[in-house]
């Protein structure tokens, strides 16, 4: 490295922040040409003081390994004998830093290759750079536990680069017309002199179209691009899981829609089948019956066997989530709840308390029932199976029903 840049930063040397990115690092060697003094103009690139020191310092920052070397040491007279050997085959550390061995004709030659003849901010593109709002890249889209199950078209506003809608993608102010590029007339390529050097690059005006627009654009200045607020529908596949993202085109750019599916208070979902609780009462249990549960897709009628026990799960094939990599559905799985009474009339309670004399499995005592017997006859509490003339009140009477 040469003297003059030991105390120098090369962050400095470019006039870039510590954060560039590799475009903005650019810019420097892009408007060099314009910036080297009338003095310098009748000596070589490569001796160039000015390009000297900005190729060195570009060639260091453009590098990762290298910048990331040269970050640790915060400045180019941190650099010592310590890092010798390192920087790659167009340069290395040495006792007094850096010295590059690039050729500064092949690194303009390359910066203006790689950019196409292009120079300067003003043909980044807008949405891309550090200077606005660009279009969106990523949106997370919220769901429904059903509209993720069953797929939905959501709409969802967002930044989007499209078509200038002035010019129409023109990039010239509607009713006048491109005319042919005066600074290399027509040829889509110039001739860079520097020095005793020649260099054949693309136009940097009209950046090898061979138009040259007269009247730009005034919402777009000649992009042909806008950033613009829209409203884009989202068509949101059947079965699609929560943190599941998909890719779609919107505009010029592709947007990645990344789903957040909000948990259901009903469904659970394991893969494409799904799963729901079904109550039922304990006379539903015993004799079975039906009950009205709530499907995916709509509401079905399902049958409840006699003698169904709580907790036993019945299920319904096909009727769970579309599965989105494979042909077919999942099941739906509906676990039975009995639900016990928790307040019982006395109508109710004398019922259950007649039945259960009559249980002979019963697994230890039932509260109000003497688990006892006279003879072949079972007693309630304490009393002879047979009715007395003097018994009342509901017992007395459901009894009589049943034993006559």
């Amino acid at each position: 490295v040469s003297s003059s840049l030991l105390k120098k930063d090369y962050y400095d040397v470019l006039g870039v922040p510590r954060n560039a990115v590799q475009k903005i690092l650019r810019k420097p060697i892009i408007n060099l040409p314009r910036s080297i003094t009338r003095h310098e103009q009748g000596t070589t690139l490569r001796q160039t003081k000015k390009f000297q020191e900005v190729s060195e310092a570009y060639e260091v920052l453009s590098d990762d390994g290298k910048r990331q070397q040269y970050d640790s040491w915060g400045s180019a007279s941190g650099f010592g004998g310590s890092a010798g050997g390192a920087g790659g085959p167009q340069g290395s550390w040495g006792p007094e830093g850096f010295h590059s061995t690039i050729d500064p004709e092949e690194l303009f030659r390359k910066i203006f290759g790689d950019l196409g003849g292009r120079t300067g901010f003003s043909d980044f593109d807008f949405s891309e750079s550090q200077f606005g709002f660009g279009g969106a890249q990523e949106v997370i889209l919220n769901l429904t536990f059903q509209q993720a199950a069953r797929g939905v078209n959501k709409d969802v506003t967002i930044n989007v680069v499209d078509t200038c809608r002035r010019c129409q993608g023109t990039r010239s102010e509607p009713g006048t017309k491109l005319v042919r590029c005066p600074f290399c007339n027509g040829s889509g390529m110039e001739t860079i002199s520097t020095g005793p050097f020649v260099m054949r690059s693309t136009c940097r005006h009209c950046h090898g179209t061979r138009m040259h627009v007269q009247n730009p654009c005034q919402e777009c200045h000649a992009k042909g691009t806008t950033v613009q607020r829209k409203t884009v529908t989202v068509p949101v596949p059947a079965g699609v899981e929560d943190g599941q993202t998909v890719r779609m085109q919107v505009g010029k750019k592709e947007l990645f829609v990344t789903f957040k599916v909000a948990r259901s208070d009903y469904f659970r979902r394991d893969g494409a089948d799904i799963h729901t609780d079904a109550g039922i009462t304990l006379s539903q249990a015993v004799l079975g019956g039906t009950v009205r549960v709530q499907g995916l897709y709509d509401d079905i009628m399902l049958k409840i066997p006699t003698g169904t026990s709580s907790h036993t799960k019945i299920r319904l094939a096909n009727k769970g989530v579309k599965r989105l990599n494979s042909s077919g559905y999942g099941d739906h799985y509906i676990h039975i709840k009995i639900r016990i009474p928790q307040h019982l009339n006395e109508k109710q309670k004398a019922l259950i308390q007649a039945y259960a004399e009559l249980e002979t499995d019963t697994p230890g005592t039932v509260d109000g029932i003497v688990n006892t017997r006279q003879g072949d006859k079972k007693t309630y509490a304490g009393k002879d199976e047979t009715p007395q003339e003097g018994d009342i009140g509901i017992l007395g009477k459901i009894k009589k029903a049943i034993f006559g």
